[in-house]
């Protein structure tokens, strides 16, 4: 049962996606580990493929309706692309199975991945519940350097835990270049696909991939980006936001929970 309801959350990965622009990690990354009991280092490689592949089909109707800004794009993806690699092929095998260990507490990696992942689902549940209008910024300047360190940091935290980083991409391309909302999620999932495929690049060389399954999930997710891709032109994306919100926050806080209170 629980491996049917993976199959069935798979394509509303997908969904998120085309809805959104990002979110797709904060879903496959729980239905990796908790429906299909695949262990967090491989969850989070897997979910940059899944997330990955079905960004890069949800990017090109975006590119062709002119929503994807590419020069933007690529001047953010190239640190990020730089950062993911190094974190997925040397940091993440470089950490120890146990971190900490004393007589009344134990750090493990996978408490520290899953950790970090539960935090960032909290903190982007708390930008997705608190939007009251969609985003926008007066700014019309280019902030390169800020642009690059934004990219540096979202692609240590996506080779880190797996996630895509959507809603971290969108605020820094409104506020930072001065992009408009919808061609900031274009341009997200350009980022998104870009950044994550690069980054599981640095997991071949480190792991045995199940293709098969991989490729069936993927699949499943990319008919996902394209019903949600039909549907963002039809629903308004605020109460999608809202929604998907608190979603995020129930979630968040019950890996959290699981992980460190009812082991």
């Amino acid at each position: 049962m629980a491996e049917f309801l993976g199959y069935v959350f798979s394509i509303v990965v997908g969904i998120v996606l085309g809805l959104l622009g990002g979110g797709g990690s904060i879903l496959s990354i729980p239905i990796l580990v908790y429906l299909f009991q695949i262990e967090p280092v491989m969850a989070s490689a897997y979910s940059l493929f899944i997330v990955g592949a079905t960004s890069l089909v949800g990017a090109v109707p975006k590119y062709r309706e002119h929503l994807v800004n590419l020069k933007t794009g690529i001047l953010f993806g190239i640190p990020s692309i730089i950062t993911i690699f190094a974190t997925r092929h040397w940091v993440i095998p470089a950490i120890p199975s146990v971190l900490i260990q004393s007589e009344n507490f134990v750090l493990t990696k996978r408490e520290l991945l899953l950790g970090i992942f539960a935090v960032l689902m909290v903190l982007a549940s708390f930008q997705l519940i608190r939007s009251k209008r969609e985003m926008s910024s007066d700014n019309r300047k280019f902030r390169v350097f800020l642009v690059i360190v934004e990219g540096t940091l979202i692609g240590f935290l996506t080779g880190l835990v797996g996630a895509g980083g959507g809603f971290l991409i969108i605020p820094a391309l409104v506020f930072l270049t001065g992009l408009p909302f919808k061609t900031a999620v274009g341009t997200s999932l350009f980022i998104i696909a870009i950044n994550s495929l690069i980054g599981f690049l640095g997991d071949l060389l480190n792991y045995s991939i199940h293709w098969p399954f991989l490729l069936s999930v993927t699949s499943l997710a990319v008919t996902g980006i394209l019903i949600g891709n039909f549907f963002s032109r039809r629903i308004a994306a605020l109460y999608l936001r809202k929604a998907f919100g608190w979603f995020t926050l129930t979630v968040g806080i019950g890996i959290l929970a699981k992980e460190f209170f009812f082991v």
